[in-house]
Formats: structure tokens, C-alpha cells, sequence
């Protein structure tokens, strides 16, 4: 596995607020580390994967920040390439390639899931808190819990579950920053997903991506006889 950290987001998990994340802050770094720890965790430890930690470079990333990270890791077990691509093209993702070769070739991982298909739909949404999150507690009103119980005895209780939450916590509260433990993961809304096969539990105060309309704009795409597109605007 790789895993994508930017310097700019560690610090800020440190307590670094927006408006410095271009000054150079080890001591913040240094305390944002916490969140990335816990991503290699669950990443090596729940899913039995080896892993190379991709330093996403920022121009004004500075090189004591870069050292920190990179020793950090290697505390950590791991190795941190720094990756340049954006700058750089391929040429700059080549270390990072590199590393990722090496660990292929390392003997086969002990991957695994987080739950087991056999599960029920409230025991795989309570392993993904507690495991993957660190929370201390999953809740729902009774009408969520009843349309989980419902689903369950539909047969669709097999399905894989798909949290949608903020993607600035482990938490549903976009402000916990860093790795906090103890939380409660409360389900507000479930949406099957059928087709896809996945059951959708909708936590905290997030917004999902909208579906097709039902009418979709590429419906009114064309070519002209002068081969312009048409139907964009």
C-alpha cells in the first residue's frame, strides 16, 4: 500500500492553523505524526499490508520538515519517499516507484479484512469505528436502526459497508484533529446502494456527491456537420 501525507496536512493535525501551513513548524509536525501513525496502523496492523509512505511535496515544504517526516517513519517501521511528480513529471515518482517494487518483492503480505462477509450490517459499521476510527461507541436513533435491521433481514445483510464521513477526522467532527480515540460514530442517515452492492451509512454532517439527473447532460452532446462540439453550454 501507499500512503498519500502532505507536510502542510500533518501540521495541521498538530495544531497549525491554514493561514501558517507555509512556515516551517516541526513542533506541529512533530504532534500531527499521530495521525499518520494511525494510518500506518491500520494499514499494516487491520489489513496486514506492507506500506511506503509517499511524501506528497509541497514547493515550500522546507528540509528540516522533510527530515523530520522521513526519520519519523523509519521510527515507525517504514520508509517515506519524497515525490515530486507534480513538478517533475514520472521522473519525479521514480523513488517512489522504486519503493513500491521493493515491497512486492518482499514475501507474501498477511492481508485480511476488517470484518467478515458473515457479519451483520451493524457488527461491520462497529469494527470500521472502532478499528479503523478508534471510537469508543457506534449510535443511531431508532429509525436508523430499524432501517439497518430491516436491510439485514432483506438479505442484504453480505454487502460491504461504505461510510461516508468528514475526511478531515478519524471522527464525524471535522475539528478532532490528530488521531482521537473515544468518540462516538453516530449513523443519521442508511442508503442501500443495490446495485453496486454496498450499504451506505451516513454519518455526522456531510454531504454526498448527487447521482445522474434523470435526464443526463450527455444526452444533448453532439458533433455539428463541422465537427464542433455541441450540447456543452
Amino acid at each position: 500500500a501507499v500512503l498519500v501525507a502532505t507536510i502542510r496536512a500533518l501540521k495541521y493535525h498538530g495544531g497549525a492553523e491554514r493561514k501558517s501551513l507555509h512556515e516551517e513548524t516541526l513542533p506541529a509536525l512533530r504532534k500531527g505524526m499521530a495521525n499518520l501513525e494511525k494510518h500506518l496502523h491500520n494499514i499494516r496492523d487491520h489489513y496486514g499490508l506492507p506500506c511506503v509512505v509517499a511524501i506528497n511535496h509541497f514547493a515550500l515544504d522546507t528540509e528540516a520538515e522533510i527530515g523530520l517526516l522521513q526519520h519519523k517513519v523509519d521510527e515507525l517501521g517504514a520508509r517515506a519517499v519524497v515525490a515530486k511528480h507534480w513538478a517533475e513529471g514520472g521522473a519525479g515518482a521514480e523513488d517512489l516507484a522504486r519503493a513500491v517494487v521493493t515491497l512486492t518483492e518482499l514475501p507474501a503480505s498477511n492481508f485480511r479484512y476488517v470484518y467478515e462477509d458473515s457479519a451483520t450490517l451493524w457488527e461491520k459499521v462497529t469494527a470500521i469505528a472502532t478499528k479503523i476510527y478508534g471510537a469508543g461507541e457506534v449510535t443511531a436513533d431508532a429509525k436508523t436502526k430499524a432501517k439497518i435491521g430491516q436491510l439485514q433481514e432483506s438479505g442484504y445483510g453480505h454487502f460491504p459497508v461504505c461510510i461516508a464521513k468528514t475526511q478531515y477526522s478519524f471522527s464525524t467532527d471535522p475539528s478532532l484533529r490528530g488521531a482521537p480515540t473515544g468518540h462516538v460514530l453516530n449513523i443519521r442517515e442508511v442508503r442501500l446502494s443495490a446495485g453496486a452492492e454496498f450499504v451506505v451509512m451516513v454519518c455526522g454532517d456531510i454531504m454526498t456527491m448527487p447521482g445522474l439527473p434523470k435526464v443526463p447532460a450527455a444526452e444533448v452532446m453532439d458533433l455539428d456537420t463541422d465537427g464542433r462540439v455541441t450540447g456543452l453550454f
